[in-house]
């Protein structure tokens, strides 16, 4: 049915808990699976259903499990789940009482998700404080369900899931409401003024269950709830990150108490420690690093605690099988005589009611000793008898020695007679064979000595055999002496298959794969297979003789041949073993790890001997790693684990596990070298050196792939596991140390020194005075001493720099590097300490001080690989704040290059604007610094501080473009224009940004500050943002510094570029502006009056009216200098007269008559006008 109100209304007709009606209610739940809206349009009809009586079990269950699936596994909105859940409240409220354990049950898991969504809706409504208290007497009652002691374990489990899902709300969460997660409410969602739930209250409840858990764990007997318990920890830290340290403190005091041990099983006990110990295991995380020893020594405690428990069920076990293997009594007459009961003529023993079971059985073994000891052997023997004879037993006698059977009873019991013998001492106890292979071995036993066993063996021991029965018929028959016959001899090649079937078959049982880690742990014995390896392996290698047999000792060249042939023989057993390893070495490896450390140990124990012997292990164990080179694939683990176990590895191993970490076409082999070399570092302290060296070389290596997994798995290590921190950061910072040059090869301080020397002793010698500097206060290197004094060899070396004999040498770089550096060569230096400073921010410091003695090329590339590390640790990092504060001296580019990064891509922070500021104020730094920030400055701090941006132009593209940055920055737009200009410097408050005319005017009035040229490039850079500095803007520039009382030196040379620039200017300056200089008497400033000269030829003729404005004497000059001016005033006076000879005679004194020109121009005396003339006549071309 497609319809699911047909489909319900037909489950609902057919026939209670019927098969019709259980296929009708299948079909609908796959229904609403797939579509849980009708769900809503259901919820009270199916509520009223679910407290049907129980003969509508099937209705009802169905409905408590439709329930539970809409608010958990369904696709329903938050919002809809939290409507349906006070829908359902009151309804599942009712059912925690049900008799039905499953309605319980299923009420509470429902409840469980109930609370959290109403929880939430109601910290948001702050209504319905009714449906709250329902709510918590709810809680309460499943609370208590959970602390009972007695209970169904199937409603322990789901309450202990309720109160961690209660736990989980009232603690406190992600205080930031950005942040927070809708399906993870908690107390940081509950506001403080809520009118009906107290945020202090909830929490206050939430300390008392977690409390309440913590006894639960140190108090419960039940394995399952316990394990349950462990496994829902895991999502509570995950959640509550700040209950980690509780959760750690409590699993560090925990042991599985001596009721639970009693109550549980081995294996249900053995489970909870795998659940703890897998819960402890998932806590070292970064995040945790602080509580890394607590937990570890936790561990150690747990794994101890296991081991302890393992031995002792071993032990359980072989008692009990011992046990099993005692003679058992036969019963004669069934179980008549068993039931039989003893008679006693006396009144009851007030023993008679006492249980003796509840007694310590080795309380009742020492009872039943204690009593036995007060009868003779005698009088037990007839007690024994007597018994025996009650219960109707046939005691039955010795055979005789003609056969004859005796009939029972002690009277008929006839003992042989005995001939009287000297006394002798007694022999010693016959040994009772015992088999090898169940016999439990210690550690020491298993490291016997087989010399010293044959020795032992070899002794003639005689040993009489104690006859327990005697037979009167047989006389001594004993023989007196026997020899063994000899053992058929066998030829050599027989010898060898001999031994080859053996060791077949013998390796044919293999090791014992199938163990897992605990019983590995918890086994102190050995099974039987690992024994018969442990034979077929030391019959190989620990032989008692070396030496051919004595007949060959008689010749020295069979002797040799005789040497020849045992080493044969030895090598050919073991090519046989390595042969049976290789076919599987993933099966076998625990084989391979078994014969290396006999070969081993054999090799140290002839070394003590001081014994004639081929060393073998490092010959097997090279032969081992050849063979597993071409069975890689597939075996990465099991060959990790085999180096592991080797109680020694030499250099070619290492260089083996190079190879492979370098291997990137292969990453099965890279992973081997990498896990490898990791594990010899944290478990194998004999060999951490080593190992942690081969890690720290391939941290340079030029391949990125290899160099970066060689980082990550240093990187493990820092910093927080000595001794590897410690050797790491030594060997990073001297890796950096690396990248200064070599104090004896040549600088370029030292060729420019030595030029200079060299042109002092020529001036010396010549005669010319060399700034109080003589030949004599010269050093040999050309740079000058003070005072003449002597200097030291070791004055090259900087701050921080190493000698030659403490660099560190790696096979993937140069002793020094080379000049002019590469970027991906310095990179191999500088990647690892970079990776590092990230754990370690005081590896910072490391980076500044040696920065500055570092060539420039160096430099260069430091600043672009130190990027992504900038990034990473952010503006706001407190190391690095400090550092850029503090830095040394010659690290002044670094420190701006950091403080860059930070800009680049976003405006400033407040720290960074008010460090720069501190530090240009207390350090006389680069204007460079001050570029970043001056966005970010008010009016007062852009005015203070311009004038040393402005100085750094020096003519070349790089500082006039940062400039004109700047002051895009800085300077107003015009609204039409405005967002035009391609900047990435961020723009300041429109309150704060400078106006055009202010900047020109300061640009003007700081000449001197800045200096003349560099104010000249800068004002350049002013009239090349046209869409700025327009000619109104030029225009009231000109007006607001003609008004100052003294007039700026480069102020007549604006004004020409001004007039050149825009035409349009011309009218304004050669009549207003001309007019204000020559009331301002111009001419009194030979610079400016220059100018003014200049810019009347060119704005000639419309300058003729202002010009004529002069005083005859300041006329005259400027028509001397200007020649060409003449004509054209005489031409304009006497347009502008007439005929009127009177008033034009002085001009014509000064202009001339007509037809007459006189071109003189006195260009002045002094220097700089001359230079100042030089600088117009380039403006005019």
């Amino acid at each position: 049915m497609s319809d699911p109100m047909t489909a319900l209304q037909a489950a609902l007709g057919a026939a209670p808990n019927s098969n019709t009606q259980a296929n009708y209610l299948s079909g609908l739940r796959e229904s609403l699976e797939r579509n849980p809206l009708p769900i809503k349009v259901f919820a009270t009809l199916l509520i009223a259903r679910t407290h049907a009586g129980s003969d509508f079990w099937l209705l009802k269950d169905w409905c408590l499990d439709l329930f539970h699936f809409a608010l958990t596994k369904s696709t329903l909105s938050i919002d809809d789940k939290t409507w349906f859940a006070t829908q359902i409240l009151d309804s599942m409220v009712t059912h925690l009482g049900d008799p039905s354990v499953g309605t319980a049950k299923m009420s509470i898991q429902i409840l469980t998700s109930i609370y959290p969504l109403l929880y939430r809706h109601l910290c948001i409504t702050r209504q319905n404080p009714a449906q709250w208290q329902t709510l918590s007497s709810a809680k309460a009652k499943i609370v208590e369900i959970f602390y009972a002691p007695q209970g169904p374990a199937g409603l322990k489990f789901a309450a202990m899931k309720f109160v961690q899902r209660v736990l989980l709300v009232q603690t406190k969460g992600v205080p930031d409401p950005r942040l927070q997660n809708k399906t993870d409410p908690s107390l940081s969602m509950c506001p403080t003024d809520h009118p009906f739930i107290s945020v202090s209250q909830l929490e206050q409840e939430g300390t008392k269950l977690l409390e309440g858990l913590l006894t639960v764990l140190y108090t419960s007997t039940n394995v399952d709830l316990l394990t349950a318990l462990m496994n829902s920890w895991a999502n509570l830290m995950k959640l509550r990150p700040a209950l980690t340290q509780f959760v750690v403190e409590a699993l560090r005091y925990w042991f599985p108490s001596s009721a639970l041990v009693a109550n549980n099983s081995f294996l249900g006990v053995r489970s909870l420690e795998k659940s703890v110990r897998i819960l402890l295991t998932h806590m070292r995380t970064p995040a945790n690093a602080s509580l890394f020893s607590t937990i570890d020594d936790t561990l150690a405690q747990q794994v101890a605690r296991m081991q302890a428990a393992a031995e002792q069920e071993r032990q359980a076990k072989l008692a009990s099988i011992e046990s099993k293997k005692r003679p058992l009594s036969t019963d004669a007459e069934g179980p008549a005589a068993k039931r039989a009961k003893l008679e006693s003529g006396g009144a009851p023993s007030f023993l008679s009611n006492f249980d003796f079971t509840t007694l310590p059985a080795t309380l009742i073994t020492d009872l039943v000793v204690a009593n036995i000891q007060h009868f003779s052997t005698a009088e037990l023997e007839m007690l024994v008898t007597a018994h025996r004879q009650k219960l109707g037993l046939v005691t039955v006698s010795p055979p005789t020695t003609n056969g004859t059977p005796t009939p029972a009873g002690p009277s008929t019991i006839k003992q042989p007679e005995r001939t009287e013998t000297p006394v002798v001492t007694p022999a010693p106890a016959k040994l009772e064979p015992v088999d090898p292979l169940k016999m439990d071995f210690d550690q020491e036993e298993m490291e016997f000595e087989p010399d010293r066993l044959n020795d032992e063996l070899a002794e003639d021991v005689v040993i009489e055999d104690e006859t327990e029965t005697a037979a009167p018929t047989i006389q001594d028959i004993s023989l007196q002496s026997y020899n063994l016959p000899p053992p058929p001899s066998f030829s050599e090649d027989e010898r060898r298959i001999v031994i080859k079937n053996a060791v077949s078959r013998i390796s044919g049982l293999g090791l014992d794969t199938t163990r897992t880690e605990d019983e590995e742990l918890g086994a102190a014995g050995s099974t039987a297979s690992e024994m018969w390896v442990l034979l077929v392996l030391r019959m190989i290698t620990r032989v008692t003789d070396s030496s051919p047999d004595e007949k060959n000792k008689e010749e020295e060249d069979v002797d040799k041949e005789g040497e020849a042939n045992f080493y044969e023989r030895q090598d050919g057993m073991r090519a046989r073993v390595l042969e049976y390893v290789m076919a599987d070495f993933t099966e076998r490896v625990r084989f391979a790890s078994a014969w290396m450390n006999e070969e081993w140990y054999n090799d140290q124990l002839r070394s003590s001997q001081h014994l004639p012997w081929r060393p073998n292990y490092d010959i097997w164990l090279n032969q081992i790693l050849a063979s597993y080179q071409t069975v890689v694939d597939g075996a990465e683990k099991a060959f990790t684990r085999f180096l592991l176990d080797l109680p020694s590895l030499n250099a070619e191993v290492f260089e083996l596990l190079r190879d492979f970490a370098v291997d990137t076409e292969t990453p099965g082999r890279m992973q081997v070298g990498f896990v490898t070399l990791r594990g010899l570092v944290g478990q194998r302290p004999a060999l951490r050196t080593d190992a942690l060296q081969t890690l720290l070389d391939l941290t340079t290596h030029p391949e990125r792939m290899v160099r970066g997994a060689a980082i990550n798995t240093v990187k493990l290590w820092v910093p927080n596991q000595q001794p590897m921190d410690t050797m790491i950061r030594t060997f990073a910072t001297h890796l950096l140390r690396k990248l200064q040059p070599d104090p004896s090869a040549p600088r370029a301080e030292d060729i420019s020194a030595q030029l200079e020397n060299k042109m002092v002793q020529e001036n010396w010698a010549n005669g010319v005075p060399n700034d109080n500097t003589s030949p004599m206060d010269l050093k040999p290197d050309g740079e000058a001493r003070p005072g003449g004094e002597p200097s030291d060899e070791d004055e090259n070396m900087e701050d921080g720099q190493l000698t030659p004999e403490e660099l560190i040498q790696t096979p993937y770089l140069t002793d020094r590097i080379q000049l002019p550096a590469d970027q991906a060569n310095v990179l191999q230096h500088v990647e690892l300490l970079f990776a590092l400073s990230v754990k370690a921010p005081d590896l910072l410091d490391e980076i500044f001080v040696s920065y500055s003695g570092m060539d420039s090329t160096v430099q260069e590339a430091i600043q672009d690989l130190i990027t992504a590390l900038i990034k990473s640790l952010g503006p706001g990092h407190a190391k690095l704040l400090t550092l850029l504060r503090t830095f040394p001296p010659g690290a002044e580019s670094l420190a701006l290059r950091v403080i860059k990064i930070f800009t680049e891509n976003g405006r400033p922070s407040p720290q960074i604007v008010a460090l720069v500021k501190g530090l240009v104020s207390e350090r006389d730094l680069d204007a460079r610094f001050l570029i970043p920030i001056i966005g970010e400055m008010d009016q007062v701090d852009i005015l203070r501080h311009l004038p040393k941006i402005v100085s750094m132009l020096n003519g070349t593209p790089e500082p006039r473009n940062i400039v004109k940055s700047v002051f895009s920055s800085i300077v107003t737009t015009p609204p039409q224009t405005f967002g035009t200009v391609s900047t990435n410097m961020p723009r300041v408050k429109q309150n704060e940004l400078l106006k055009p005319v202010d900047l020109m005017v300061l640009l003007h009035d700081a000449e001197k500050e800045i200096g003349v040229k560099s104010a000249i490039e800068a004002i350049g850079v002013c009239f090349s943002m046209t869409d700025v500095f327009r000619s109104e803007i030029l225009a009231a520039v000109m007006q607001n510094i003609v008004d100052k009382p003294v007039l700026p030196v480069l102020f007549m040379r604006t004004v020409i570029q001004a007039v050149t620039t825009y035409k349009t200017l011309i009218q304004f300056v050669s009549t207003t502006l001309f007019s204000r200089l020559i009331t301002k008497k111009i001419w009194t400033q030979p610079l400016l009056w220059e100018g003014f000269i200049r810019c009347a030829k060119v704005l000639a003729p419309h300058s003729f009216g202002a010009l004529l404005q002069l005083p005859i004497p300041q006329l005259k000059e400027l028509v001397d200098k200007q020649p060409s001016l003449k004509s054209g005033l005489r031409d304009y006076v006497i347009q502008r007269t007439g005929n009127n000879k009177a008033r034009v005679a002085g001009f014509l004194d000064i202009l001339g008559e007509p037809g007459r020109c006189e071109c003189t121009w006195d260009t002045g005396s002094d220097g700089y006008g001359l230079s100042f003339a030089s600088a117009y006549d380039a403006l005019d071309t």
